[in-house]
């Protein structure tokens, strides 16, 4: 009969499918590839406003304190507060609290932006690699359209995972993920903990015919301040100069007082 033909190639037809559906399905979703994999790097994109490669330097010509991203006026949590009022009273002393970047520990983000050494910029068009001549610290910016990795597995460290997108003339970077001790949002004077919690969104241009580098800064971390604080930064692209290998060592910094003397560190 016609109709009990039909009804068989329907139920042939769902039969067939059914494995390919099964195979999809435990297969999951395609794997990230590298960012330096050929066939990720050839993959066809816009070209990008700018490039960021090459040599920059934090600009500090507004004033000794430029480096700093401690806004005038702020509302820290009762435990970040502990840190700051310790770090006055010891700063009045003459001494350090815990200077724990003069032990080798890293700047991390975002103070490792602003060190008085320059970066290195490396722009790929799935990847931008940033390294400072401070301790050589690697930062890393994706461009490839990957998401945030899963925070239940993600590697937490102190320059965050940056992920990057374009929009217009701005490149606008979601950083996250950090490390929740032994990281600092200032030092010195000022000694204000980073907790796992900071929240980091640059918008990134390039201005003055590529030779200066615009960052406008929007950072949150409800664990150690309340709201949003807000910065903008500037770098000039220096090209007289590379960066080296460098290492901090514990005895490489015997000299400096802050980092070996216990009448000088708290």
């Amino acid at each position: 009969m016609p109709g009990s033909k039909t009804i068989a190639l329907v139920v042939m037809s769902l039969a067939c499918s059914l494995p390919a559906s099964t195979t999809q399905a435990e297969a999951g979703p395609a794997q990230q590839l590298s960012a330096l994999a050929p066939a990720n790097l050839a993959k066809p994109r816009p070209a990008p406003p700018f490039n960021l490669t090459g040599m920059w330097l934090h600009d500090n010509s507004t004033g000794p304190n430029s480096w700093r991203f401690v806004p005038p006026t702020f509302k820290l949590t009762p435990d970040a507060q502990e840190h700051y009022d310790a770090s006055q009273r010891a700063a009045k002393e003459g001494k350090v609290y815990r200077d724990d970047i003069g032990q080798c520990w890293p700047a991390g983000m975002p103070l490792i932006m602003t060190r008085v050494w320059p970066i290195a910029m490396v722009q790929l068009p799935t990847v931008i690699y940033m390294t400072s001549a401070f301790m050589n610290s690697m930062r890393i910016i994706y461009l490839d359209g990957r998401p945030h990795s899963d925070p239940d597995i993600v590697v937490r460290s102190f320059n965050g995972e940056s992920i990057g997108r374009w929009e217009g003339n701005t490149l606008v970077v979601d950083t996250q993920y950090f490390v929740n001790d032994h990281h600092w949002m200032d030092q010195g004077g000022s000694s204000i903990p980073a907790s796992d919690q900071l929240h980091i969104i640059e918008r990134i241009r390039m201005v003055n015919n590529g030779t200066v580098l615009e960052i406008e800064y929007t950072m949150t971390d409800p664990k150690s301040w309340e709201g949003e604080w807000k910065m903008t930064k500037r770098w000039n692209r220096v090209d007289d100069t590379d960066i080296t290998e460098v290492e901090c060592l514990p005895d490489l910094n015997d000299h400096i007082r802050s980092t070996s003397s216990s009448s000088q560190i708290r």
